[in-house]
C-alpha cells in the first residue's frame, strides 16, 4: 500500500476507534464490521465489498504494532497535505515525491511495503469461526477453513423388490476386501431414492465420509405405486357390474379385503381403500382400485339367449344418444 494511502485514509475512523484504542478493541470492531459487510453476505453489493475492503485493509495495519506504529508516524507528520509521487528533485516548480520523504524513514521505500497473510476478500486465521470456515462463494481466495475435513461420501447402487420397497428390508454389499456392510432400506422407499450409511466412506482427518446407495424398486406384476397410495386394476363380471357385488381384493399384505361395487359402476370406475396403501413414517396411503368390465368372448347357447333378452328388454337406453351433437360443437 503506497504511503499516500496511509496519510488519505483515516483507519482508525473506518474501524469507529480511537487513536488510542488498544488491540483487543481494533479486533472487537474489526470482527463487527467483516460480519457485516462481508462479500459473501452482501453478494452483488459493490458498496459493502468496497466498505469490507477498506476496513480489511485498516485492520490489517492496526494490528501489527510496528506498521501501526509507522502509520501514526506517517500521519503526524504527513497532516492532511497531498504529495504526488515521482521526481525525487526539490526546488520550485517541482513536488518532492512522497515516498522520497518518508522512504528512508523505516529504512525502505514506503512505497513498496507488502503485507503476507491477508487479502481483501480473506478474513485473517483468527477471524475464520465468523463464518464457520467454509469457501468464499466465488470471491478470490474465499475462507480458508483449518478445521479437519471429513472423508469423501462413496456412491453404491443395489436393486430391490416392490415387497422389498414397501415392507423395509436389509440388504448386504460385499466390499473389494470381502467386508460385508448392511443397509437398512425403510419402508415406503421410493425408486431413484437414496439411503446414507453413515462412516463408510473415505478416511479423513475428522473420520470417514459416509455411503450414499441409490435405490432401485422393481415393478410388480400387479400393483403400481402412486405416491403413497397403490393402484391396482381389478376385473369383474357385467352383472356385477350392472346389479352391484361384494368382491375380494388382494392388498400388499397379501390379506384379501371386502369391497362393495356399486350397482351400475362403469368399466374404468377407481373406488377407495382407505388405508390400504404405502405406509411411511409420515403418512398412510390407500389402496386406488380401477374396475375393469369384463366382456365374456364365448357363450352358451342359454347365454347368448340371455342377453339378446337384455338386449330387447333395454333397446330404448342408447348409450350413444347426444355423441353426434357434441361431434359438431
Amino acid at each position: 500500500m503506497a504511503s499516500q494511502d496511509w496519510v488519505d485514509k483515516d483507519f482508525y475512523k473506518i474501524l469507529g476507534v480511537s487513536k488510542d484504542a488498544s488491540g483487543a478493541d481494533i479486533k472487537k470492531a474489526y470482527r463487527k464490521l467483516a460480519r457485516k459487510y462481508h462479500p459473501d453476505q452482501n453478494q452483488g453489493d459493490a458498496a459493502s465489498e468496497k466498505t469490507f475492503k477498506d476496513v480489511s485493509e485498516a485492520y490489517s495495519v492496526l494490528s501489527d504494532d510496528e506498521e501501526r506504529q509507522q502509520y501514526d508516524a506517517i500521519r503526524a507528520m504527513g497532516g492532511g497535505a497531498r504529495f504526488s509521487a515521482g521526481g525525487s528533485g526539490g526546488g520550485a516548480g517541482s513536488s518532492a515525491g512522497f515516498e522520497d520523504i518518508f522512504g528512508n524513514l523505516f529504512g525502505q521505500g514506503a512505497g513498496t511495503r507488502q503485507r503476507t497473510g491477508f487479502s481483501n476478500s480473506n478474513l485473517p486465521p483468527e477471524f475464520a469461526d465468523l463464518f464457520g470456515g467454509g469457501g468464499g462463494n466465488g470471491f478470490p481466495g474465499g475462507f480458508q477453513s483449518t478445521r479437519p475435513q471429513k472423508g469423501a461420501d462413496r456412491t453404491a447402487s443395489t436393486s430391490i423388490s416392490f415387497a422389498g420397497a414397501i415392507n423395509g428390508t436389509t440388504i448386504g454389499l460385499r466390499e473389494p476386501s470381502g467386508e460385508q456392510i448392511d443397509v437398512r432400506v425403510p419402508a415406503g422407499i421410493r425408486d431413484g431414492q437414496k439411503v446414507r450409511v453413515k462412516g463408510k466412506g473415505q478416511p479423513g482427518q475428522d473420520g470417514p465420509g459416509d455411503l450414499m446407495v441409490t435405490v432401485s424398486v422393481k415393478e410388480h406384476p400387479l400393483f403400481k405405486r402412486d405416491g403413497d397410495n397403490i393402484r391396482v386394476h381389478v376385473p369383474v363380471s357385467f352383472p356385477e357390474a350392472v346389479l352391484g357385488a361384494q368382491i375380494e381384493i388382494p392388498t400388499l399384505t397379501g390379506e384379501l379385503v371386502k369391497m362393495r361395487i356399486p350397482a351400475g359402476t362403469p368399466s374404468g370406475r377407481t373406488l377407495r381403500l382407505k388405508g390400504r396403501g404405502v405406509k411411511t413414517s409420515k403418512a398412510t396411503g390407500d389402496l386406488l382400485v380401477t374396475v375393469d368390465v369384463v366382456v365374456p368372448q364365448n357363450l352358451s347357447r342359454e347365454a347368448e339367449a340371455a342377453v339378446e333378452s337384455f338386449r330387447d328388454a333395454t333397446k330404448d337406453a342408447d348409450p350413444r344418444a347426444g355423441l353426434a351433437a357434441k361431434a359438431r360443437l
